[in-house]
Parts: structure tokens; sequence; C-alpha cells
């Protein structure tokens, strides 16, 4: 993973990222997952309006990146804001648990792997922000984090059936990191603003809230924890009534419903093991099929973290934790 620090304006720290990259003699006008057609830049000019009034330091940024790295602004809100939308190959797990002794977070990010060493680990430290450690397999967005108040969040992507301008997975992920405090904070948020892609959200904070939001353009549920469980869980779909509507059963999830079923399984059956060690194993595939992908096939777990918020600790793999060893990350602080 590439490791990225980010600091002062967010005009500033785009601008600056973008001409370091145009400086090493990489330009971001091309897309590697997909094409950024006609459609997917009106799509995100119609996204870039909504963020002008909702949240615009992430056009600020966007902005400062094309001036940077001598790109144009269209094609990046076009590439950025359309992402999650349309198509997309992440497949992802998260859980949090607290019961009391330990609040937990634990995400596997799964992606391709012709692209793992393009993948970046951010500590952003911005004006009017919280500051936060992220994961991202693009830039600008991210896909889990924690901010330094003690809020933990991590996506996993839905294949959509509907699309409208608006927040997509990554950027909505960004925002919480940024502008809240708590689980409740990041839930009144998903609320209020207009979603543009389909996805779930878990989130943790300090005080031990933790649920997953399942979400897309049409409905947003907040999932709690279940009488005498302990914990929450996603994966690459949605589990709740409410969202089986929006499900895609032809599209290939990465084989979901095992991680899902190896998550629940774990998390049900070892109550008395809750600890770092115990998420990392799940994590690690070692309570059923996680990780275990086939590399050939370009597809694995490209990184792995679990948030302490109780102890205020990161932890992190970069790459599969199947066959690396998660390393405590000690330059970030949480309050």
């Amino acid at each position: 993973m590439y490791h990225g620090r980010f600091k002062g304006t967010h005009y500033e720290a785009g601008y600056k990222w973008g001409a370091l990259v145009n400086k090493n003699g990489k330009k971001l006008d091309y897309c590697p997952t997909f094409d950024v057609n006609k459609e997917k830049i009106s799509f995100g000019k119609e996204c870039k309006a909504i963020f002008e009034k909702l949240y615009p330091e992430i056009v600020d940024e966007v902005r400062g990146i094309a001036k940077g790295n001598q790109v144009s602004f269209e094609y990046l809100c076009g590439m950025l804001f359309s992402m999650y939308c349309f198509e997309f190959d992440n497949k992802c797990t998260c859980f949090a648990i607290n019961n009391g002794e330990e609040i937990l977070f634990g995400r596997n990010s799964d992606f391709l792997v012709s692209l793992e060493k393009l993948y970046m680990n951010c500590l952003y430290n911005l004006d009017n922000s919280y500051a936060f450690n992220g994961n991202t397999t693009a830039f600008v967005q991210m896909e889990d984090g924690v901010n330094e108040e003690g809020l933990a969040v991590g996506l996993t992507f839905v294949y959509p059936k509907i699309r409208k301008p608006g927040f997509n997975a990554g950027v909505l992920v960004r925002y919480l990191l940024e502008k809240c405090k708590t689980t409740a904070e990041a839930i009144e948020a998903i609320h209020n603003f207009p979603l543009a892609s389909a996805q779930t959200i878990t989130i943790a904070d300090k005080g031990g809230h933790i649920v997953v939001v399942e979400c897309n353009p049409e409905n947003v549920v907040v999932i709690t924890p279940k009488e005498k469980e302990n914990f929450v869980s996603a994966v690459n779909n949605f589990n709740s009534p409410e969202m089986s509507e929006y499900k895609n059963p032809p599209i290939d999830d990465w084989r979901s419903k095992d991680r899902y079923e190896t998550a629940r399984y774990a998390l049900t059956e070892n109550g008395h093991k809750y600890s770092v060690d115990f998420a990392m194993d799940i994590l690690s595939g070692k309570y059923g099929f996680m990780c275990q992908y086939n590399r050939k096939t370009n597809a694995d777990t490209v990184w792995s973290v679990v948030y302490d918020l109780k102890n205020k600790k990161i932890w992190r793999v970069e790459g599969n934790p199947g066959r690396k060893k998660f390393k405590e990350d000690t330059r970030f602080k949480i309050k």
C-alpha cells in the first residue's frame, strides 16, 4: 500500500498530492477498472452540484487534485463520483463487537490482485474536519477508517439496482469520518443525505454504539444487534427484509453468503473469546471461508483492519491476513 499524509485545506491537500503524482510521471486521467464515459461524466456533474451544497470540501479537494495533476476536473468528478453507482468489483466483509469488555471493528477489503500496489492508507488532518486514518482502493474516497474521536466506519458494496445523483459509498464513508463524532451523528447524516449507490455501512464508536446501515437511493435501514447478541456484521448484500427487493442474485459477489455465514457463526458461537486476536482470526479465515481466494483469478483480500476502540489501537495487514501478520499502526492517536 502507498502511505499518504494530507494536511491543510482540502484544496491544498488535493493540489499537493496531484502535483506529487504528476511529478512522478503519473496522470489521473485513466481509470483501470471502468470506462469513464459521457454518462458517468454527466452523472458526476450532477453529484458535484449536490456536494457543492452539502460537502463543498470534497469538491475543493478534487479540484486541487485536477489542478496539481494537470488533468480535467470534469473527468475526475465523473470517475470519482460515479464509483459504486454503475459497476465495481470490490467485495468486503465488516463486523463490529461490543460486549461491555471489548469494542472492536473488523474489516477485510477484497479486490483485484492486479491493482494491489496502488491501494492507499491515508492519514488525513485537514482544516475544520476530524483527523482520521483510512484505507482505500481509489483516492479521495475511503472504504474504511477510524477518526480521532474513536468513530470507525466501513463500507461493503452492493451491486445497485437503482442509482441517483448524491453520495456514493466511498464519499459517504469519507464524510462520516471527517464530520461525525458518534454513531448517532453518522446515522443522522445518512438519513439526511441523498444517496447515489447501494451499500452497507458498518459503524462503531468508542462508546460502544454499533450498527449496520443498509441503504440505497430509496431506503435506509438501521440494523442493531439482535437480542442476546453483541455484534453486527455485513457483506456484499442486503440481509434485512426491508432491503430484499434490491438484491441482485445473478451478480458475482465473491462468495458473499459464505463470508456472512462464517462471520455470524464465529461471532455467535464464540462470545467468550471476543478479543483483538479473535477478530483477527475471523478475518484470517480461521473460522471458515473469509479470505481464501485463488489469486490466479485476480481476486484476493488486499488489506485487513481491526480497530480496537476501547484501547484506542489500530491493527492492519497490508495484504491477505491468511498469509501475513497484523501490525499495529502507532502513527495515529485516538482521543
